[in-house]
Formats: structure tokens, C-alpha cells, sequence
């Protein structure tokens, strides 16, 4: 039998301007212990968030959000030292009720759930997920749909802790994986290699490899009917995602895409995006918007990103945002935030400082 890949019918861009906040994460928060104001305001994300009837979260916000999870984990778990992902595996239910998680539950296997959630994982995280089904192994292998954002250790752990787990809780089989790599040197390796029940390598793409038995293993959740009820929803939901992006979310992609290179001339986004710089003025300008605000507000958001959650100086930064020199970067950011790339950092150290102690 010969090698067969199969992959989502997904193409990656425009990356969609919002992720659903789903009654998982509320659940989430009760099980794991936690204050959602806590959480919400350690995010700096509005404090009725959950209570909302439709919210969605854009990636930084999804970053943000899982960084002050973690943050408050650490706090609360601070004599043990257990990761949250692992809390969070611990904690991983069915009454979650997860458009993802649903979707997998509801399948005859593994194989079959891994598709299911590569077609309708970026309803709810910047994920993209590829699936290598050989006679031998299932690969997973997943790409964050935000190029430009690196993602936080604890979003790579706690999607790698969701595959393994989520084997184990529909078969109800200690299920581990052949091999895994992640994108990100995680802390508490011995901890992760416990609970993978394999060594955990480091790599360029974030991978997990199962045995075709547990590929093939069936699911004790698998309910065919439940999932004929649900997915027509579903998958509207996905199809208005491709067919309802505004020119503002085709040109935060654009620019995600193109500000390291140096891409962020209107005409040169224009020719990206297949339209004329009149044509982008007007459709812009119809949704409410403008090409100068949403440069500004993707630089913004990037930079404060990069001060957060990486090492990076701040020629390096302005560098990554398309800026001609460090100083520029400097006089833009004061006039966004109001202060400087090296005063924001120090805060933010300070913060995490804080609490520490």
C-alpha cells in the first residue's frame, strides 16, 4: 500500500479576524480553579467577555488569554510547579462542548478526528493542522496561521497535550505517541515526557506522530448521529468564514505576510491583494476604515507582542515591523502607546516581578 497524505481543503489566507470564546473556556476556568475577572484582567481583555452572547478573540488577544492562564496557574500552583497544560489535560472533559473538541468526540477514531478538526480548528484558535495518514503512522503537524506572531510556550504545549488527550479520553486507552516535537523548548521537559510517555524533541514545526493502532483504535464517544445534528452549523460557520472577509481582515493579512520584508506601501498591498490602491481607498474607506489605521494598529499589536514575549532589541523589532530605522520605531510607538519600547518592557517586568513575589 502506498503513502497517502491527506490534508485540510483549507487555504491559509486571509487569516480570519476573530476566534469564537466557546462555553469551554468558562468551564475551563471552574474546573481549573480560576477567577475569570483575574484572568480577563491579567489578559487586559474586556471583563464580561465570557458573559458575551458572540465574542471572538484575533491572536494576540488568543496569546494574551492563555499567557495570563498560565500566569495565574503559576500563582495558584506555585509549590507543586505542574505546568497548566497538564492541569489542563487533567481538567480536559466532553462537557466542554468545544466546536473542535465536539467534532472529535463525535468521530470512529483518531484518523477520522484529527481530519474533523483540521477542516474546523481556526473557528476557534490561529491553527492550522496538516494530517499524514501512512499504513504505518498518522502524523500531525501544525502551523500557526499568523506567521508574523510567534505564539507562547503554553499555547504550543497545551495543542500538543489537546491531541494526546484527547486519544485517550475517546478510547480510553493510555495512548502514546510515537514521537514529538515541539516548535518551542518547553520548561518542565521531565514532567512532558511523563505524561507523553515519549522523549520530547525540539524542532522548526510542532509535530506527534501515533502508531497506526492507536490511529485506527475506536472511539468509545463516536456518535454518528449527534455529529450529522451538529455539523451542518459547523460547518456554515466555516463557509462564511472564507466568503465574508472584509478588505480590512485581507489586509491584515497582507501585512502580517509582508511587513518583515518590508511590504507596507499601499501600492505594493494593493498588488498583493489584486485590486487597485483607488479600489482598496474606497473598500476601506466603506467598511469604516483606512489603510494608515490598520498599519498602525498591526504594528502596534506586533510590537507589544515582540516586547512581551520575546528577547528581541528594538532594532530588531522595528526591523520586523517594515520600519526604515530604530528611531522611527521609537517616535511611532510613543505616539500609539504614549510611552517607549524599553518603558513598556520594563513594566511588564516589572509586573511579572510582582508577581513572583
Amino acid at each position: 500500500m502506498g503513502h497517502r497524505v491527506i490534508r485540510p481543503d483549507l487555504h491559509p489566507k486571509p487569516i480570519p479576524a476573530g476566534y469564537t470564546v466557546s462555553r469551554a473556556w468558562r468551564l475551563l476556568l471552574k474546573d481549573l480553579g480560576f477567577h475569570p475577572a483575574a484572568v480577563l484582567q491579567r489578559a487586559r481583555l474586556p471583563g464580561d467577555l465570557f458573559s458575551r452572547e458572540s465574542a471572538s478573540l484575533d491572536s494576540l488577544q488568543y496569546f494574551r488569554l492563555l499567557t495570563a492562564l498560565e500566569e495565574e496557574a503559576t500563582e495558584a500552583d506555585a509549590a507543586e510547579c505542574v505546568p497548566l497544560p497538564l492541569r489542563f489535560a487533567q481538567a480536559m472533559s466532553a462537557d466542554w462542548f468545544d466546536a473542535a473538541l465536539f467534532a472529535a468526540l463525535c468521530s470512529v477514531d483518531l484518523n477520522a478526528a484529527l481530519l474533523r478538526i483540521a477542516k474546523y480548528k481556526r473557528l476557534v484558535a490561529p491553527i492550522n493542522l496538516k494530517v499524514d495518514i501512512t499504513p504505518s503512522a498518522t502524523t500531525l503537524t501544525l502551523e500557526w496561521l499568523d506567521e508574523a506572531i510567534p505564539p507562547p510556550r503554553v499555547a504550543v504545549a497545551i495543542e500538543l497535550v489537546f491531541f494526546v488527550q484527547l486519544a485517550r479520553l475517546a478510547t480510553r486507552t493510555l495512548v502514546k505517541p510515537l514521537g514529538l516535537v515541539s516548535s518551542m523548548p518547553l520548561d518542565a521537559v521531565s514532567q512532558y515526557e511523563s505524561y507523553f510517555g515519549c522523549t520530547m524533541n525540539t524542532g522548526s514545526m510542532s509535530t506527534l506522530v501515533f502508531s497506526a493502532a492507536d490511529a485506527q483504535r475506536p472511539f468509545l464517544t463516536a456518535d454518528h448521529g449527534m455529529w450529522s445534528f451538529f455539523e451542518p452549523a459547523l460547518s456554515k460557520r466555516l463557509h462564511e468564514l472564507h466568503i465574508k472577509a472584509s478588505m480590512t481582515e485581507r489586509v491584515r493579512s497582507a501585512l502580517l505576510e509582508g511587513l518583515p520584508a518590508g511590504s507596507v506601501a499601499m501600492e505594493a498591498i494593493s498588488r498583493k491583494l489584486g485590486v487597485s490602491s483607488r479600489t482598496l481607498q474606497r473598500r476601506l474607506q466603506g467598511e469604516g476604515s483606512g489603510y494608515q489605521q490598520i498599519l498602525d494598529n498591526v504594528r502596534m499589536s506586533l510590537a507589544q507582542h515582540y516586547l512581551e514575549f520575546s528577547s528581541m532589541n528594538g532594532s530588531e523589532i522595528a526591523f520586523l515591523l517594515g520600519f526604515e530605522d530604530p528611531n522611527s520605531f521609537v517616535r511611532a510607538f510613543h505616539g500609539w502607546t504614549g510611552t517607549t519600547p524599553q518603558a513598556s518592557r520594563a513594566a511588564r517586568e516589572n509586573r511579572e516581578q510582582n508577581f513572583v513575589e
